[in-house]
């Protein structure tokens, strides 16, 4: 190295091109916030006489924007994964100097929901929320846009109307799917099982009605069994698919629309062989990984964590600029795993 560093010394040292150096000097076109820092600390490592300039180009100059989430817990490995991503998406953005706050809620009642979106509310621009349908939520909701803050309803769409946007699956189409899979897999007519977390998961419902109307029109000669309530919980949706499978030992078919499908499995570990009963769950995770190696698992239905993350970000984005940006439903395209898949 000379004794007076130079660009082509700082892309080495930072481990990107010349180009990018020169890009962020110069402030011809956007560079990722992340990338622009790294250069930034290579030129001061490496003594670059033009250090002071990179610094400046890093002053706050862009809109600060403050978004809040709320997810369920923390401790469900989907979740913990959606947390990540959206604050890696916010961070990646040239555009503004974005700060979320992600907080997890273990119980699902409508009022304590409702608490969490006011007080995470107070302090940011918008909210984001995976949440039950329920005008307690809707009443939070409508007391936010009075105040100014949108929120984006995420993953299950709730308070219709008042909310500026959803985002996540078509669980209508996604209940369809489950439906065929299950009858495919099947290969015989029989009893087949939908479990939801709690009626006021709109999402779940959809996903519900999705999956009947399929066996109506396709199998009427399989008979869809009374929707079993689960609450999102391992333990009760073990003991439920327990007695489901001892009260009618002719079901071919479970599918589980929300949470809960760790107890799914280990029930059908113990109670029937590998394939015996097909299964249709969501969201890769080591849980469900094994299931389908393991032949307990028929589909899992993923949701892109990346790319819901990104383009959650964007409407949020959208819904504070207030340019009519933001859409009343995205739906993003579902990953679908299968055995041979993983």
């Amino acid at each position: 190295m000379s004794s007076r560093p130079t660009i082509r010394d700082v892309a080495a040292a930072a481990g990107v091109s010349a180009a990018t150096v020169d890009r962020v000097l110069n402030a011809r076109s956007p560079v990722r916030e992340s990338t622009a820092r790294r250069v930034a600390e290579a030129a001061h490592r490496i003594g670059y006489h033009a250090s002071a300039l990179l610094d400046r180009r890093l002053l706050p100059d862009r809109p600060e924007r403050r978004f809040g989430i709320v997810l369920r817990g923390e401790d469900q490995p989907f979740y913990a994964g959606l947390s990540d991503a959206i604050q890696q998406a916010v961070r990646d953005r040239d555009d503004l100097r974005g700060i979320s706050r992600v907080e997890f809620v273990e119980s699902t009642r409508p009022e304590v929901l409702a608490e969490r979106l006011l007080a995470i509310g107070a302090g940011v621009d918008a909210v984001a929320a995976t949440a039950v349908n329920h005008p307690a939520v809707g009443d939070a909701v409508r007391v936010l846009a009075g105040q100014g803050i949108a929120t984006v309803a995420l993953l299950s769409d709730f308070a219709q109307g008042e909310r500026v946007s959803y985002i996540g699956l078509n669980h209508l189409k996604t209940g369809r799917v489950a439906a065929w899979m299950t009858s495919t897999a099947a290969r015989r007519p029989g009893k087949v099982a939908v479990f939801v977390g709690g009626h006021r998961w709109h999402g779940h419902e959809l996903r519900e009605t999705g999956f009947r109307n399929w066996y109506r029109e396709f199998r009427p000669d399989c008979s869809v069994l009374d929707t079993l309530v689960n609450l999102e919980t391992r333990e009760l949706t073990y003991e439920a698919t327990l007695d489901l499978l001892a009260r009618h030992p002719d079901v071919v078919g479970m599918h589980v629309a929300g949470g809960g499908m760790e107890g799914a499995i280990a029930a059908l570990r113990e109670a029937r062989a590998p394939g015996e009963v097909a299964l249709v769950i969501n969201e890769l995770v080591p849980e469900s990984r094994a299931a389908l190696a393991d032949g307990y698992a028929t589909l899992v239905i993923a949701t892109p964590l990346q790319r819901l993350a990104e383009a959650l970000v964007e409407q949020l984005v959208q819904a504070v600029s207030g340019d009519g940006g933001a859409v009343g439903q995205r739906f993003l395209d579902a990953v679908y795993h299968l055995p041979e898949s993983v």
